[in-house]
């Protein structure tokens, strides 16, 4: 069923993300990182077949990415839920990954296609935010250089804003 108003172009990726989402369970849109900020990915239909809220994760590579939002949708498929705040240790071996939810000023920008799906916005999303190698979060005052800009926190504040760092989460 075509969008009333939509670009073939946009027809043709919402067919197909509605397709892969029933073949697969979700679709991942993966978007390059330039001179104005770091790659991204995202999945689309995660909510659409199994009430999970969709994923976004930014500054990971695409070897990366993709391998942890289908994880994520795995998991979550399966009635696995995720709390904001919690440090969640076996997505990559013993790198924390922690949620949060995604404000709704950041889906235009980071979940655009999914608009494709859900016309109105009305869906849930959680950014998988992952620490350094060495544990460091993008707010930790000890994280690398240019690691907060990398991996920006999609809150209003730009913080974690369900939990507070190193008092109820990490």
């Amino acid at each position: 069923m075509a969008l009333d108003g939509a670009t073939a172009e946009d027809n043709n990726l919402r067919e197909w993300l509605l397709r892969t989402a029933d073949e697969d369970g979700h679709a991942v849109i993966e978007i390059e990182g330039d001179e104005n900020g770091a790659p991204y990915a995202f999945s689309v239909g995660a909510w659409r077949r199994f009430g999970a809220p969709e994923a976004v994760v930014i500054g990971l590579p695409v070897d990366m990415a993709q391998p942890l939002i289908d994880l994520y949708v795995r998991r979550a498929a399966s009635g696995e839920r995720f709390f904001p705040g919690l440090p969640y240790l076996d997505f990559f071996d013993g790198v924390p990954v922690v949620v949060e939810r995604v404000h709704r000023m950041y889906y235009p920008e980071f979940l655009g296609s999914a608009f494709l799906l859900y016309p109105s916005g009305e869906f849930p999303a959680l950014q998988l935010i992952v620490a350094t190698p060495k544990g460091h979060w993008p707010w930790s005052p000890d994280a690398p250089a240019g690691f907060a800009q990398w991996q920006p926190v999609l809150t209003e504040s730009g913080r974690p804003e369900s939990w507070r760092p190193g008092i109820d989460g990490p």
